[in-house]
């Protein structure tokens, strides 16, 4: 049995819009400034900072910012919604011989309509999000539990992801990781530039 995880946002699909769209929705709501896509979508991704607090001003999330979020993103977040190019064949090629799982820091029941809004869902055997854990990523729990479910060795999977949390996520729980360079990070280093790459690093993995 093997396991290959994706991250969603900035890894599978590009919601850039839809997320920056909310945040700032969020923010107008609350008193706050529009701030400019890249920026979020740099700060979004970045586990040094606290998300509710850089973004909202609070130390942690509150009931009218759940609200706001669910409101707008449940009407938006289909909105310029794209598989990045070369993933649908390289999941396609994947999907007969590894356990295909997704672990994202979106909600779930999001998660599970924006993929299969774009064809993707039916091939994830399992797809958790930051409500199906207490700890979302980087906290390895999200990996663990996955891993738990297929009943699949750490030693015998691999996590893709365009963020740190993701690497620290899998580097906490004893899994191989992959850093991805097309999503909403840029990395300096360490990261890949291509899905063909990508193949290359599976198949190296599980050679």
């Amino acid at each position: 049995m093997r396991l290959i995880m994706f991250d969603m946002d900035g890894t599978l699909i590009d919601s850039g819009f839809a997320i920056t769209n909310t945040i700032n929705y969020v923010r107008v709501n609350l008193g706050f400034e529009e701030l400019e896509k890249s920026y979020i979508l740099e700060k979004v991704n970045d586990p040094n900072i606290n998300s509710s607090e850089f973004f909202y001003g609070t130390k942690e999330f509150t009931a009218e910012q759940t609200r706001l979020f669910e409101e707008y993103y449940n009407k938006h977040c289909l909105s310029d919604l794209v598989v990045y190019d070369g993933i649908s064949k390289l999941i396609d090629d994947l999907k007969n011989d590894f356990t295909l799982a997704v672990a994202t820091n979106a909600n779930s029941q999001y998660a599970h309509k924006m993929l299969n809004h774009v064809e993707l869902g039916h091939h994830f055997k399992t797809i958790l999000g930051y409500d199906s854990v207490s700890k979302p990523k980087p906290h390895p729990e999200m990996v663990h539990k996955i891993l738990d479910i297929h009943q699949i060795s750490n030693l015998n999977a691999q996590l893709i992801g365009d963020s740190h949390k993701d690497i620290m996520a899998a580097t906490k729980a004893g899994v191989d990781s992959v850093l991805v360079n097309w999503g909403f990070s840029n990395h300096e280093k360490d990261a890949i530039e291509t899905v063909s790459e990508l193949e290359k690093r599976i198949q190296a993995k599980f050679k």
